[in-house]
Order: C-alpha cells, then structure tokens, then sequence
C-alpha cells in the first residue's frame, strides 16, 4: 500500500522561494571570500564559536572557547584554532580527515549579531604553531588551520528571541539534570553521579588547559 505523499512537505528550491522570497540585497552583499577588517574585528572579540564537521559516521557540531580572541586570524583568508584538553572524543578531528569541510559560528556577549565562516580545515602539530597557543605554559594538544571559502555575519533576530544574554533566572541550574544525575542514569548508576558532580568543579579547574 501506497503512503499518500505529505502535501506540506517542502521538497524542492521553488517551494522555499515561494514561502521565503528574495534574498535582500544586503544580506547577499554581506557574504565576501575572504576576512574583512571589520569580520577580523568580531572574531577577536569573540570567547566562543562552535564548529560543524562532517564524517562518514554522521556530523558533528562542538563547542570551542578561551579567552576572546583564541581564534587567531593568521591572513585573510586562514583562521587558526587550538584544540585544547576535552573528552577525548575528537569527533570533530576525525570528521576533518575524511572531510575538510566545516563551518564556524561566532558569539559575542552581549552583541547580538553572530559571524558564520565555511572553509576547508586541516590539522597540525607543527611546534611554532603550538607555540603562539600556549596559555598557563600548557600547548594545545594541535592547531586547526581553516582555509576561508565565505564569510558573513548573521543578523541579531535569534538572538533577540532567545534572550541569551539577558541575565540567567535565578534557578537556572536546579531547572536542567547535572551532569552526574545524566551519567548515573544512562549507566544504570555505575556512575555515582553525587560523587561526579561534586568532584566535577575541581577537576575541571585542574584540567583546563
């Protein structure tokens, strides 16, 4: 038996044309190949990007922070970005050796326009590279170097609608699971989450860098 196709399904460019219409003017103006002073301007500014990579086990969407501007602009057309102490997942490394492809989004407290970088991503570990990384006399364990394709910023809306940097309610934290309450539960309490989340703080201090 036939499933009757879904007649709000969008399925092809026409269809998002018709709903959406034109690309303003601006908003297609505002996307260049390489970075401008003012793009290099709010990536200095920034203390947090996330960073979307492709594998053949699916995608990947991470985030990276330190101090603003941890991601240095080497020229206009290179970002550089240091993989600092995490998980150990490297998810987002391993996608990068299979597919270069990936994509950047910048935020700045505060600010409510966001900047978007698509480029093509490599991995070093050259020792002079690491070197210009190094915070609290500890290297990055390697250094993303990303060949720029386009640069644009994204208008403040989302932003705007979410709130985010409005100031946090005040039980905030009591409204989500720790991170120990989650671990005890998905390994059926092997993990004593109690113990996680209270030896969790220190250990994150210890391991920054």
């Amino acid at each position: 038996m036939n499933t009757p196709a879904n007649p709000h399904a969008i399925t092809t460019p026409e269809q998002l044309a018709a709903i959406f219409g034109e690309v303003g003017e601006a908003s297609s103006r505002k996307e260049v190949s390489f970075v401008h002073p003012h793009y290099r301007a709010l990536i200095e500014a920034s203390p947090f990007a996330v960073l979307a990579t492709a594998g053949p086990d699916g995608l990947d969407a991470s985030p990276r922070g330190d101090a603003p501007g941890f991601v240095q602009v080497d020229n206009d057309t290179t970002l550089l970005l240091p993989e600092r102490r995490g998980n150990n997942r490297v998810d987002s490394l391993r996608n990068i050796l299979t597919d270069p492809r990936v994509a950047l989004i910048f935020l700045i407290p505060g600010v409510g326009e966001t900047l978007r970088v698509n480029g093509r991503a490599s991995i070093s570990t050259e020792p002079q590279l690491l070197a210009r990384f190094a915070v609290q006399g500890q290297l990055p364990k390697c250094v993303i170097a990303i060949q720029v394709d386009t640069v644009f910023f994204q208008c403040a809306r989302a932003i705007q609608r979410s709130g985010l940097w409005q100031a946090p309610a005040p039980d905030a934290r009591a409204r989500v699971p720790s991170p120990g309450t989650i671990l005890q539960a998905l390994t059926d309490a092997s993990v004593n989450g109690e113990a996680y989340d209270r030896e969790l703080p220190a250990r994150q201090r210890a391991t920054l860098y």
